[in-house]
C-alpha cells in the first residue's frame, strides 16, 4: 500500500509502473483519476482549494485500504491525494489497485474511491463565478458509499 497527500502533481506513467514493475502475479490493473472539471452544479468552475488533517488523512485512508484488502484479493494499491491550489484540468486523485482478476481490482479502486469520497478528512473550496465556496460531502456521494455496506 502507498499514500501520498501531496501539493505536486503526479504522471500517471509513473504511477503504472509502480504497480506493474516486478509485479508478474497480477494480471489485472485498474486506476482512477480525479481531475478538476469547469462547472458542479451549473455554476462555472475556475478551480478548487484543497485542505485536509495532516496524520489523521493519512490514517483514514490507511483503514480505507485495509478494507479493502480484507475484502478483495488485491495485489498493490496507490492512492494519490493532492491538496492546496488546483485549475482547471488538473489532477487531483489517483487510485491504482493490482490483482490476479480484474473483478477484484475493479471492485476494490470504485470501494477505495468511493469511501475516500466521504471518510478522508478533506475539505475541498470551489472558486465559481458566484464566488468562492466550501463544499459538503453530496447526499449521492454517501448513498454510494453505504451501497457497501
Amino acid at each position: 500500500m502507498s499514500i501520498s497527500i501531496q501539493t505536486q502533481d503526479f504522471n500517471l506513467a509513473d504511477e503504472m509502473a509502480y504497480l506493474e514493475q516486478d509485479n508478474a502475479a497480477d494480471g489485472a490493473v485498474v486506476t482512477f483519476t480525479g481531475r478538476v472539471r469547469d462547472n458542479n452544479l451549473g455554476l462555472k468552475v475556475s478551480g478548487l482549494y484543497l485542505e485536509h488533517y495532516p496524520g489523521m488523512t493519512e490514517k483514514s485512508l490507511e483503514k480505507i485500504l485495509e478494507t479493502a484488502r480484507s475484502r478483495w484479493d488485491i495485489g498493490r494499491v496507490r492512492v494519490i491525494h493532492r491538496i492546496g491550489q488546483l485549475n482547471l484540468g488538473e489532477q487531483i486523485v489517483f487510485v491504482g489497485v493490482t490483482s490476479k482478476h480484474r473483478q477484484d481490482a475493479f471492485a476494490a479502486a470504485e470501494f477505495i474511491m468511493d469511501y475516500l469520497k466521504v471518510q478522508a478528512p478533506f475539505w475541498k473550496k470551489e472558486l465559481t463565478e458566484a464566488g468562492e465556496k466550501w463544499l459538503d460531502a453530496r447526499h449521492s456521494d454517501t448513498s454510494k458509499a453505504q451501497q457497501w455496506d
